[in-house]
């Protein structure tokens, strides 16, 4: 079979020859309809991720939506594996996924799948979200990021705020469920949130915890500050004082802190509502994947490989 395969990590996978899959206990080979590039799969496959084991060559991927052997769709997570979701074939287990609709769209349910888990399961599992709090997500105009902000109005958020680099593409959110907007340079206006979704980080995070904390209007009021990207850098210098002069709670969420049986219970109703979240897959081939890798793509699209389409 053929795969996107990874030699190097400083350059793209290319599509290669790959050994045919074996399944072991409790496994199914399946074949793969669609899979989804973002930031996780582009960290495994340039080596940056913290899970990565530096492992070469190397199939990246991890989520898809795949064909079982009764014909059935299912999305599928992967666990630690060299050979990902970015192959004609692959190997799955069964209870890490969850059989689609007949109906359902398999490229959207890829493109979606793994941006609203980011959020999704971190107001459900890692904090004790509940309706009628309020919500500001930094790093709001990247996919994960809008669509946390639908993920927070579906919970029954109070209001969501929606901070970034670029006043024009925050507009652009507010169709989709922004009720207010902020530049990350001064989060300040944002002050009296419960709950701050951080796909950043980096100097971001800790000038912005400042912030929020020496504006709010009680600074005894609970703040949980979710960390779920690193998208400005891996280490955020967090003054003391934001420690001490407000009650601040700083959360990881992600592989590790939030157990793989926490997400796949969450797996059936994401799934279910996948079409409802605005984000656009863009179909590439697989075969194509060395060029589709390096495509722009605008806020509200992400690249979705089929390997099943062209070259055997």
């Amino acid at each position: 079979m053929h795969a996107a395969v990874v030699t190097s990590f400083d350059r793209p996978p290319q599509y290669a020859e790959w050994p045919d899959p074996v399944a072991g206990p409790g496994e199914l080979v399946v074949d793969v309809v669609a899979a989804a590039l973002h930031h996780r799969v582009r960290s495994q496959a340039d080596g940056s991720h913290y899970t990565s084991t530096g492992d070469l060559p190397m199939v990246p991927g991890v989520d898809a939506v795949v064909r079982d052997g009764d014909g059935r769709l299912r999305y599928a997570l992967l666990g630690d594996t060299v050979l990902g979701t970015m192959a004609q074939r692959t190997v799955i287990e069964q209870r890490s996924s969850v059989v689609l609709p007949d109906d359902a769209d398999p490229a959207t349910v890829a493109a979606v799948m793994n941006p609203a888990m980011s959020s999704w399961v971190s107001l459900r599992r890692r904090i004790d979200f509940e309706p009628g709090m309020s919500v500001l997500v930094v790093g709001a105009t990247g996919n994960s990021g809008r669509v946390a902000i639908q993920v927070a109005n579906r919970f029954g958020a109070s209001s969501v705020i929606a901070a970034g680099r670029d006043q024009s593409k925050l507009d652009a959110l507010r169709p989709i469920g922004a009720d207010a907007t902020c530049l990350v340079d001064d989060l300040s206006p944002a002050a009296d949130v419960d709950v701050v979704i951080d796909y950043l980080w980096g100097d971001i995070a800790g000038r912005g915890m400042a912030e929020l904390i020496r504006h709010r209007k009680d600074r005894s009021a609970p703040l949980t500050w979710i960390q779920i990207g690193s998208m400005a850098g891996s280490s955020a210098d967090i003054p003391s004082a934001a420690l001490r002069a407000g009650r601040l709670t700083v959360v990881g969420s992600g592989i590790g802190s939030v157990p793989g049986r926490d997400y796949l219970a969450e797996l059936p109703e994401i799934a279910a509502v996948a079409g409802d979240f605005e984000i656009e897959p863009r179909v590439v081939p697989l075969h194509d994947v060395e060029a589709g890798w390096q495509e722009p793509v605008a806020a509200n699209e992400r690249i979705v490989f089929t390997p099943q389409q062209g070259p055997a």
